[in-house]
């Protein structure tokens, strides 16, 4: 999206890194680009005050659940693990959370995948009734 007026920051670089400033997650000179583009962009400053709106909303709604502690820890040691570059979230996304292995995980996904003997399921290996 571009409102087709020039600006320093380009509106799409805006807008894909929206809930980073909206979460002051970037630095502070980013900050200071994005907040010179939405005050001189109508388009991008109604796209910032509709989601600033929406964030607002669900912290209101769903704002008062306790994330059990447990798992805050885990997904806490987890980034933790992708920021000292020990881990990629490349590498990390088949691990469940709970612990274990991806291939512990993927057990009975792999064998309801498996037709008889190990090979490639068939429309032969499935019931006739499930076929129709």
């Amino acid at each position: 999206m571009s409102c087709g007026d020039p600006h320093e920051t380009d509106c799409s670089e805006v807008l894909d890194h929206l809930y980073e400033f909206l979460d002051h997650e970037m630095p502070e000179g980013d900050c200071a680009k994005f907040e010179v583009h939405i005050d001189e962009c109508s388009p991008c400053l109604e796209k910032y005050g509709l989601e600033q709106a929406v964030k607002k909303l669900v912290k209101r709604c769903c704002g008062h659940d306790d994330v059990p502690s447990d798992l805050r820890s885990k997904v806490m040691g987890r980034i933790e693990l992708i920021r000292s570059g020990q881990v990629t979230p490349e590498m990390d996304l088949g691990r469940p959370l709970h612990g274990g292995t991806a291939a512990q995980g993927q057990g009975s996904a792999n064998a309801q995948a498996a037709g008889p003997g190990g090979g490639p399921r068939t429309d032969s290996d499935v019931p006739a009734t499930a076929q129709d």
